[in-house]
């Protein structure tokens, strides 16, 4: 199998190229600037090589795409905008790449969020629950997902991403950061639902999606036991041999994150109806498995 991955650099990009690699598909990693990999499976290219000509992307089975601005970082005006604005022109990219190749790929897998159904204490969210523009993250996600929708004569997968956890990148090496020096605890109310899902998990969904036809349009990807803040915490500490003890009060979030402190107070509780219906089967789908696998690499 030939597969384009773009992101390719990025802490899920990583472990995608890793897992195809470990199954001897061929892969073109899409960047800004060529890495110039000795890989004998990789081709590296550019996007702006790729402007110019996609010949190097004939005969590719299935497009994969991670990139965008990271939103760890402080959301000030400019910071928005770039967030933004990187994923829309990506997107735009890759539906220009789509309409001048002679042979389409059969699938694209395009990264999304499971932010587009907003947060809620109370509510559960699956494929075809409406999505809901509440706050900046829900806005962009949303504007994302209508401008994948011009990658035209192929079909298209949505991958509505839950909190990936992983060891070497991601939310996770900062969330075991105060269970280290055993002062972890609940972060503001500690109720806030979060949609998780393994990195190992990750990539195994998205070889799933680009193998299973009858997949289109949106898929949640989060394990299917979310959990509660207080709950994720508890489970980290004891995987870490930890306390859990000292919560850390909603104020002091927003006053170190801004607003991008959502991302740690607010949540929703999203399931895999669709990876369920299809018989995935997840080799983490508890948070106690997942975190002592992580926490022992």
């Amino acid at each position: 199998m030939k597969i384009a991955i773009a992101g390719g650099s990025g802490f899920v990009g990583r472990h995608l190229t890793k897992y195809f690699l470990d199954r001897k598909y061929s892969l073109i990693l899409i960047s800004r600037a060529k890495h110039n990999s000795n890989h004998p499976l990789i081709r590296d290219t550019t996007w702006s090589e790729l402007s110019k000509d996609v010949a190097l992307m004939e005969g590719t089975d299935a497009i994969v795409n991670l990139a965008g601005e990271s939103i760890n970082q402080r959301w000030t005006n400019e910071a928005k905008q770039r967030i933004l604005q990187s994923r829309l022109d990506i997107v735009a990219q890759v539906a220009d790449i789509v309409k001048r190749m002679a042979a389409k790929p059969a699938v694209v897998v395009n990264a999304s969020a499971v932010a587009i159904y907003g947060t809620s204490t109370r509510e559960s969210f699956v494929e075809h629950s409406d999505p809901r523009v509440m706050d900046f993250l829900s806005g962009v996600v949303e504007q994302w997902e209508r401008a994948m929708d011009e990658i035209q004569n192929t079909r298209i997968v949505k991958l509505r991403l839950g909190i990936v956890l992983g060891r070497d990148g991601g939310a996770l090496p900062k969330m075991m950061t105060p269970y280290k020096f055993r002062v972890g605890g609940r972060i503001g109310s500690g109720r806030q639902v979060l949609s998780w899902i393994h990195i190992l998990d990750l990539c195994r969904l998205i070889e799933f999606c680009i193998e299973n036809e009858d997949i289109i349009e949106q898929i949640n990807a989060t394990a299917p036991q979310p959990v509660t803040n207080d709950e994720f915490g508890r489970a980290l500490a004891a995987a870490m041999n930890s306390a859990h003890w000292l919560p850390v009060p909603a104020f002091m979030m927003k006053l170190i994150f801004g607003e991008m402190s959502t991302l740690l107070l607010d949540g929703q509780r999203a399931l895999p109806m669709l990876a369920t219906d299809y018989e995935f089967q997840y080799k983490f789908p508890f948070i106690e498995q997942a975190v002592k696998d992580l926490v022992k690499k």
